[in-house]
């Protein structure tokens, strides 16, 4: 009888235990629930970021256009401080020097056209006319509506796009442009003192079959908000996980269990006059 009570009061005195998971993957769990937290918080600073962005383009795009700035600030100019800027500009176009640019916009597919434009002092400012569909690619198509003389060009500055487009290099061996890299067309063309951004031309009349301008699309992702809902949910999942891990049983109810005086373990178990156990819950 001695024998069996032993056995029974060892498996009645593991019943309560729980089962802890390994000292590394404890330390891997905490370190997880700070990552998310972390990244969480990042994506609220992220996303206060954007709107700050937002609004100062928005001040940009609608205020009075300005002269853009001298050459000697040229190198200067930053995304951050200047894109989007309204600027205004003076010269004259040197439509042999157009570059034609893939596009897709709200009108279709077809080309962006940057044309030089020469100011008085001789520095030249690339300038996207705009867009015209696939079949006036060819300038001759189109040469009623590249104005002659000297002209006012009012838009929005953009800072150069080197390289190419998406998964797309420019090759500017076969005059293949996917993008407004300024520095590469000014060297394809052959120009000089060429500023390092382009201007985006306003929406103006039509001019005979010219390029269609104002369609600059300005659109910022800020889905910050949501990413950082989803870290701090997965944080909260982790952290519910080990609440119940480690401290489920500080928690617990205990129960009185009464044994029949007769019970098989009694002898072993018994500590008075028909006495019980306590099992955890």
């Amino acid at each position: 009888m001695n024998e069996t009570g032993t056995a029974n009061h060892g498996t009645n005195g593991t019943r309560g235990k729980t089962a802890r998971p390994p000292l590394w993957l404890t330390v891997l769990a905490l370190a997880a629930f700070a990552a998310l937290i972390a990244l969480g918080v990042w994506q609220i600073e992220r996303r206060t970021w954007k709107l700050a962005l937002i609004d100062r383009v928005e001040q940009r795009v609608h205020a009075t256009a300005q002269p853009i700035l001298s050459p000697a600030a040229w190198p200067a100019v930053s995304t951050a401080n200047d894109e989007y800027r309204h600027v205004t500009v003076t010269g004259r176009f040197l439509h042999d020097r157009e570059t034609l640019v893939q596009a897709v916009t709200e009108e279709g597919a077809g080309y962006w056209v940057l044309t030089p434009l020469r100011r008085d002092d001789g520095t030249l400012v690339l300038i996207n006319r705009g867009f015209v569909p696939s079949e006036r690619r060819d300038a001759s198509t189109r040469q009623d509506g590249n104005p002659q003389g000297q002209v006012d060009i009012t838009g929005l500055l953009r800072m150069t796009e080197p390289k190419g487009g998406f998964l797309r290099t420019n090759d500017p061996v076969h005059d293949r442009w996917y993008s407004r890299d300024v520095a590469a067309i000014a060297a394809a063309r052959g120009l000089h003192d060429v500023a390092p951004f382009f201007i985006d031309a306003d929406a103006a009349p039509p001019t005979g079959s010219g390029p269609i301008g104002g369609l600059t699309v300005i659109r910022f992702p800020n889905n910050h908000l949501i990413y950082a809902l989803t870290w701090f949910a997965l944080a909260f999942m982790l952290a519910g996980k080990l609440f119940v891990t480690f401290g489920g049983g500080l928690f617990r109810r205990r129960r009185f269990v009464h044994e029949p005086a007769g019970g098989s373990d009694a002898t072993a178990r018994r500590t008075g006059s028909d006495a019980g156990t306590i099992e955890p819950t």
